[in-house]
C-alpha cells in the first residue's frame, strides 16, 4: 500500500509539472492530484526539493520503459536499429511520453533558476549520455569511449532541443523523428571515420 501511495505521488507530480511548471508545484495541489494528504507527501519526500529529486528519477525510469523493446517481441538484432528504436520512442504521440518529456523538460529548465536541482540533473544526464554511449558503441565499437560519449552528448542535447519543439507544437512527432534519423546518419557517419 505504501509503494502504491508514493507510485501515486510520483505520478501526480509528473501530471502537476507538466501541466503548471516546476514552479507551479504546490504540495497541496500535488496531494489533491494524487488523493493523499499533505502529511503522506512530506512523510514519503520529506520537502518539495525531495519531490522533485524523485520525481526526476521516476520520469527517468519511465522513460527507460517506454523506450525499451515492445512486450512479446525481441526487438532489433541490429545494434544501429535498437540505438535509433530507443532515440525515436521520445517522440511518442502518447499522454504518457508527452507528460514525461514535458517534465523532464521543465525539471531541466527550472535548474536554471533552482540550483538544488542541478547535480540530481546533471547525474540523470549523465546516465543518459552513457547508456546511448553504450549503444552507440555496439554500433562502432573500435571507436574511443570518450568519441562515443561526446556523440551521445550532441544526440541527447538534439532529443532535448527537438522534444522542446515537438512540445510546443513547431515540430511533428514524424518530423522530429525524421530530424533525428538524419542527425543520427550524421553521427555514426562521422564516428565511422575516428
Amino acid at each position: 500500500m505504501t509503494t502504491d501511495r508514493r507510485a501515486a505521488i510520483l505520478e501526480g507530480a509528473a501530471r502537476v509539472i507538466a501541466r503548471r511548471g516546476v514552479r507551479g508545484l504546490r504540495v497541496e495541489e500535488l496531494a489533491a492530484e494524487a488523493g493523499v494528504s499533505t502529511a503522506l507527501v512530506y512523510y514519503h519526500f520529506k520537502d518539495r526539493a525531495g519531490v522533485l529529486r524523485h520525481t526526476l528519477e521516476f520520469i527517468g525510469d519511465r522513460a527507460e520503459r517506454y523506450t525499451a523493446a515492445a512486450e512479446g517481441t525481441t526487438g532489433p538484432s541490429d545494434p544501429r536499429q535498437e540505438l535509433e528504436r530507443s532515440l525515436l520512442l521520445e517522440f511518442q504521440d502518447t499522454p504518457e511520453v508527452r507528460e514525461n518529456s514535458t517534465a523532464w523538460g521543465e525539471l531541466r529548465a527550472s535548474a536554471i533558476f533552482e540550483p538544488d536541482l542541478r547535480a540530481d540533473l546533471a547525474r540523470a544526464s549523465l546516465t543518459w549520455v552513457h547508456d546511448v554511449a553504450a549503444l552507440l558503441a555496439q554500433v562502432c565499437p573500435d571507436v574511443p569511449a570518450p568519441v562515443l560519449t561526446a556523440s551521445a552528448e550532441r544526440l541527447t542535447a538534439l532529443l532535448e532541443g527537438l522534444s522542446t519543439r515537438w512540445l510546443s507544437g513547431a515540430l511533428t512527432s514524424p518530423h522530429a523523428r525524421e530530424l533525428l534519423r538524419e542527425a543520427l546518419s550524421v553521427e555514426i557517419s562521422h564516428l565511422q571515420t575516428q
